[in-house]
């Protein structure tokens, strides 16, 4: 049977609207039909949507719905649910909150106290922090298991791992990083003065957890700066005065300990004279003490008169690098009391060195020189005999550079003799200038001229004031 062919109409007549619609096609003119496709050809599936994953920056506030249940004696109450972000997880946890009963208030108070809620949680506000996933126990774990063996020496990470395990950890470990900004930093702070920690410790703790933090980021940038802490503005004062106020040994002292370790009872011959050598040789040169005990025979050149520092032995007795760039430099000892400790440093040598590389100051075994020997054993009870404050080994290093400084070296010639970074660094270790120098500066440019002065004055009769 042949198909039946349905011819259109012309143009101008209409079909009824049922037919219409069961036949779309009838309506379209003469020419107008669209061609069949082919079979060989089948149309691609549309593309489906890639399902949307959660995100946190797609969050809505959150709104729940007032609910009514009930108990298991028959009492209705009202409540809602809401969600809460727990720190170090990233999935949020449901929570329930009970409004009240349904008996002594109506639903419209309900939803009064719900919203009242949320306001006082800051769900919605736009200053809400979702916690992060990593903590500061995380980034501590990348400190030490990445970054510090990789970036630090032995002697940095150990003063830091104290600072963790001591002070850091047991108040940080579960904290978000987001969470950590200078505002709770400055509520912790205040914690540790309580407990009497120094203003200058809690900074020092503070730059360990800077790093702490910085290493782990993505920027490579603490969260806060320490220029924001709150720290009281007498207290500010009170840290520049004693930063002024730092003891140091002149040359004459530094000498009078000298003499003073050589008879000390409790030491023996060769630890006298060493300990004595490193006396004069630090208040001469102005090393630091990691400096001093790594030093070695042919850095000494006693013909030019100069030392030359590009060794510096660790917190853990370690020969190693210097502590920045500027400290690797070649020390002058152009005045006299440099010669003289030259002289001195030549005599106590002697003719014993047979090894050009060998240490100049070290320990009965031929390791380094211990500094806490040196301080237990010889200096602490020497400045004792002779009256003198106690003190460390840096002492001498403070008084080297005042000396040089009241001699008018250049502030240049200055900073690169004490190994210095910045020019502010040197500045700090001038501090307070006890009279006796005073006077004697005074003296060096005007010879006698102080003391005639001062005694016509005090043999000139006192007259009344008319």
């Amino acid at each position: 049977m042949a198909p039946m062919v349905v011819e259109p109409l012309p143009l101008g007549l209409r079909f009824p609207t049922g037919v219409a619609a069961h036949f779309p096609s009838l309506t379209k003119p003469c020419g107008s039909f669209d061609r069949e496709p082919s079979i060989d050809k089948i149309a691609s599936p549309p593309i489906p949507a890639r399902k949307r994953g959660k995100c946190m920056s797609r969050r809505k506030g959150q709104n729940p719905a007032v609910r009514v249940g009930k108990r298991a004696d028959g009492t209705k109450y009202y409540f809602f649910q809401f969600w809460t972000d727990i720190p170090g997880q990233e999935e949020r946890k449901r929570q329930t909150e009970v409004i009240g009963l349904v008996s002594q208030m109506t639903r419209s108070e309900a939803e009064r106290k719900k919203l009242d809620f949320i306001s006082k949680q800051e769900f919605n506000s736009n200053d809400y922090q979702i916690p992060s996933s990593r903590t500061f126990a995380n980034a501590v774990k990348h400190y030490r298991e990445v970054f510090a063996p990789r970036m630090l020496r032995a002697s940095t990470f150990s003063v830091a791992d104290g600072h963790l395990k001591k002070h850091l950890e047991a108040d940080w470990n579960g904290v978000p990083v987001e969470h950590i900004n200078i505002d709770t930093v400055n509520e912790w702070i205040w914690k540790k003065r309580q407990q009497g920690l120094s203003w200058t410790m809690i900074k020092n703790i503070l730059r360990t957890m800077q790093r702490v933090l910085s290493c782990a980021s993505k920027d490579k940038k603490p969260p806060f700066s320490q220029e924001g802490l709150a720290i009281p503005e007498k207290d500010k004062l009170q840290m520049k005065i004693e930063s002024r106020q730092a003891i140091s040994f002149s040359w004459t002292e530094a000498k009078r300990i000298a003499n003073a370790i050589r008879k000390l009872d409790g030491l023996d011959e060769t630890r006298k004279v060493c300990y004595a050598m490193v006396v004069l040789l630090a208040s001469a040169t102005g090393l630091r003490c990691g400096e001093l005990f790594a030093l070695r025979v042919n850095d000494i050149n006693f013909k030019a008169g100069t030392i030359r520092v590009d060794e510096s032995v660790d917190r853990t007795y370690t020969i190693g690098p210097c502590k920045n760039v500027a400290a690797y430099r070649t020390v002058v000892l152009a005045d006299p009391e440099g010669q003289e400790a030259l002289r001195m440093l030549k005599q106590f040598l002697g003719e014993s060195v047979h090894s050009q590389n060998a240490l100049v100051f070290h320990s009965r075994n031929g390791s380094t020189l211990r500094e806490t020997k040196v301080l237990v054993d010889g200096l602490h009870p020497a400045l004792k005999a002779v009256g003198l404050p106690r003190a460390g080994m840096h002492a001498f290093r403070h008084g080297c550079n005042r000396r040089w400084e009241l001699a008018g070296v250049n502030p240049a010639v200055l900073r690169q003799q004490m190994g210095h970074s910045t020019a502010a660094m040197t500045a700090r270790y001038t501090g307070e200038i006890p009279l006796a120098q005073v006077r004697a500066a005074f003296s060096i440019g005007n010879g006698n001229k102080i003391d005639v002065l001062e005694n016509m004055e005090n043999d000139q009769p006192i007259r009344d004031v008319a």
